[in-house]
């Protein structure tokens, strides 16, 4: 049944209502549907661009347990120093990016004592410091773009240091002299899968909103949020120092490039989510008025290679691909065990996770940023080869987000062959 209101199309295209009054000042412009269907974009979002960053303090992990126990006056705990020396030639690391210097720490000797409330000094630093840093990888990526920055039109920027109101994500408009009416998508406190997070959500503003193009960010500066001096009790705290570091990075994603101006790298085909079961305190992070305390359980490992094969099988069911040799790899490392297993469990060639570890070895674990990162490897040296983008030679691959829940973040990529 229908009211007066309602408003319908005689064969002319006139519009009328059912009391037969015609409203012929007003021309038809088509149905709700086809409206809203001239609204979205009619192919899979694409990566036009990567940028990267990190701060300038580079630390050689050798040197970090010299640094660390010295710089929290902890050089008296000679045992624990040497077990923190093991733990970190277990890592695979060589070297990582830190804000946080012995400086820093001088200036803010509570920083180092896991008691004291410090969260406010640490806040005061990450507020300002994490959209600086978001806002040189946004750089990088927008000149490699090429396009005039009045043509972003999104952005959804993640975050795990830090949390304020108004956010990061309303400081790099700010800094970057982006439009007032640029749409925000602001996600706090995810870890080290929200990489894959952002992505996902970047896929679908980008594909239902014609002619959007996405700046996707993500910024850590786990240095600062989570910077605590040993104990002996506390073999977190000793792994969080041992691997974590601090970078940024910032694509940027549309859909239906325009190819004279646009270069794009990888389609984003599919994107899935799925919560591990009987994984809930394998991976917390729980800020505090000490700062952000991550737990991180020995079954975490072991967990997500037992899992990884479901999520495959349903990210790829659809388009029938279940050799795992034959796609490309841009696997979150967290750590040099999870790799292990994952290429264990799945059979896979020791060059399959050669980016990740790579940049595992050259970065250490930056918590959001760090896929991104990967997927920037595997570009560079397929330009560097004038091979297709992965520089493998196969279409199809993966990028993997794990972080707390246990979740792990699917997105099935395709790479763009571009002429060098």
């Amino acid at each position: 049944m229908t009211d007066s209101k309602t408003v319908i199309r005689d064969t002319k295209g006139i519009k009328h209502n059912p009391r037969g009054r015609i409203d012929r000042s007003i021309q038809a412009v088509g149905s709700f549907g086809e409206i809203y269907e001239a609204q979205c974009a009619h192919g899979p979002a694409t990566v036009l661009a990567i940028g990267t960053a990190n701060p300038s303090n580079c630390v050689y992990q050798p040197d970090f347990p010299d640094f660390y126990f010295r710089s929290t006056k902890s050089e008296h705990m000679t045992g624990l120093k040497e077990k923190f020396k093991r733990i970190c030639d277990r890592s695979t690391i060589i070297k990582r990016h830190l804000y946080m210097t012995e400086e820093m720490i001088e200036e803010n000797p509570d920083f180092y004592n896991s008691m004291a409330p410090t969260l406010d000094a640490r806040q005061d630093i990450m507020v300002v410091e994490v959209p600086n840093l978001a806002k040189e990888a946004a750089l990088k990526a927008i000149n490699e773009w090429g396009q005039p920055k009045s043509k972003i039109t999104h952005i959804v920027f993640t975050t795990i240091s830090g949390v304020d109101a108004p956010g990061a994500d309303f400081q790099l408009i700010k800094l970057l002299g982006l439009s007032p009416t640029v749409k925000r998508v602001m996600m706090y406190h995810l870890g080290c899968y929200g990489g894959g997070s952002v992505l996902r959500v970047a896929k679908d503003l980008a594909e239902n909103n014609k002619g959007a193009r996405v700046l996707v960010v993500c910024s850590e500066l786990n240095s600062v949020s989570g910077f605590k001096g040993p104990t002996e009790t506390d073999f977190h705290t000793l792994l969080g120092q041992a691997i974590f570091a601090d970078g940024a990075a910032a694509l940027i994603v549309g859909a239906n490039p325009d190819t004279s101006v646009e270069r794009p790298l990888f389609q984003l085909f599919s994107a899935g989510s799925r919560i591990l079961p009987d994984s809930d305190d394998m991976v917390e992070g729980h800020l505090r008025q000490t700062g952000l305390s991550i737990s991180l359980s020995k079954d975490v490992a072991k967990t997500i290679s037992g899992s990884i094969g479901k999520c495959l099988e349903e990210a790829f069911s659809k388009i029938g691909i279940s050799d795992w040799n034959s796609i490309f790899w841009v696997s979150h490392p967290g750590g040099p065990a999870i790799l292990d297993l994952i290429e264990v469990t799945l059979g896979l060639k020791e060059e399959k996770l050669k980016a990740s570890r790579k940049v595992l070895s050259e970065y250490g674990n930056m918590s959001s940023p760090t896929v991104m990162f990967i997927l920037d490897e595997m570009r560079n040296n397929s330009m560097k080869e004038g091979k297709a983008t992965t520089g493998e030679g196969f279409d199809w691959g993966v990028l993997l987000g794990f972080g707390p829940g246990l979740t792990v973040e699917t997105i099935i990529l395709r790479s763009i062959t571009q002429a060098c």
